[in-house]
């Protein structure tokens, strides 16, 4: 969590009595517990330094963790139900299961409701809150994903992904245009050293990471912008997102690995996990299940049609 303030007081005082008086604002001893870092006009500080008025004032802090992970009656969009599985086509905004940052109002606590189950304490470690989870989408990517109800149904799931069985196929639309109209993208992804969240695509025979697999085609381009279908190979963090990112097209509303576009300056994440293909438990055939293009892509799609000619790539 994050709070930034300009401090308008007349009398100076302690940084964190100045930000926990702030309407909405971290208390004191939340601070305390779960500070990670406090900068005054941009430099580090301690909790306890001064500020005066016209300082500008920032801290960043995590919240603790719950005793418990309640159900929480969130609607759900369900694509398919049975007794084994629940798939939904999450909404963007929402994270997947708790962590850090976000202990509640996740896909975890919608589902514990639906399924009719009780509180799931914390015990320290990630399995506990994360019942039924296979695979996981990030909190701006909307679209399929498929959750396990029983002990059984997850082992079978976790299996199919583990061996590659399953097919994933997405929608992004890009802010720039892939160097060939279609392609396959075969790096290691190791994280940043300068920036822990994020992920940076390196030679495949590079010693650190792991390896990533993308499949894209780019179906039509708009200036400069192209819209992109893709296939993942391998499941890794942020893979898409960092493939596109090194191929000089990344995904347009990206706040991790693009900038911000003067065509969009308020556009979402433009990434929607379109299809998965599965075996559900104890069947032999692959189940299709899909999540139509949501209303965030047809406005965008809308105001590349009327900014410029669609174009087929070479």
């Amino acid at each position: 969590m994050t709070i930034s303030a300009l401090v308008d007081s007349e009398t100076p005082q302690r940084a964190d009595q100045y930000l926990a008086a702030i309407p909405g604002g971290p208390t004191r001893s939340k601070l305390k517990s779960g500070i990670q870092s406090v900068l005054i006009n941009g430099v580090r500080a301690k909790l306890s330094a001064k500020v005066k008025r016209g300082d500008e004032v920032s801290a960043s802090w995590e919240e603790a963790a719950p005793v418990a992970f309640l159900p929480e009656d969130i609607p759900l969009d369900i694509i398919y139900e049975d007794g084994d599985v629940t798939v939904v086509n999450k909404p963007q905004g929402t994270v997947t299961h708790p962590a850090p940052g976000n202990w509640s109002g996740t896909l975890v606590n919608a589902l514990l409701y639906r399924w009719g189950r009780g509180a799931i304490p914390h015990g320290g470690g990630t399995v506990e809150t994360r019942p039924g989870i296979v695979h996981r989408l990030d909190k701006d990517t909307s679209g399929v994903i498929v959750t396990a109800r029983n002990p059984e149904a997850e082992a079978w799931l976790k299996r199919q992904f583990f061996e590659r069985r399953v097919k994933k196929e997405y929608v992004a639309i890009s802010a720039g245009r892939p160097p060939q109209a279609r392609g396959n993208i075969r790096s290691r992804l190791v994280r940043d050293g300068r920036n822990r969240k994020l992920f940076k695509s390196v030679a495949l025979n590079a010693p650190a990471g792991k390896a990533a697999h993308t499949v894209y085609r780019c179906v039509a381009c708009y200036g400069p912008f192209s819209l992109l279908r893709l296939r993942l190979k391998t499941g890794r963090t942020h893979q898409i997102r960092a493939h596109l990112k090194a191929l000089g097209c990344p995904v347009l509303g990206d706040p991790l690995y693009g900038a911000r576009d003067k065509c969009f300056p308020d556009v979402s994440l433009m990434l929607h996990s379109r299809l998965l293909s599965v075996r559900l438990p104890e069947r032999e055939a692959f189940s299709d299940f899909a999540a139509p293009v949501p209303v965030r892509f047809k406005q965008a799609l809308k105001a590349l049609h009327e900014s410029y000619q669609k174009c087929l790539p070479a």
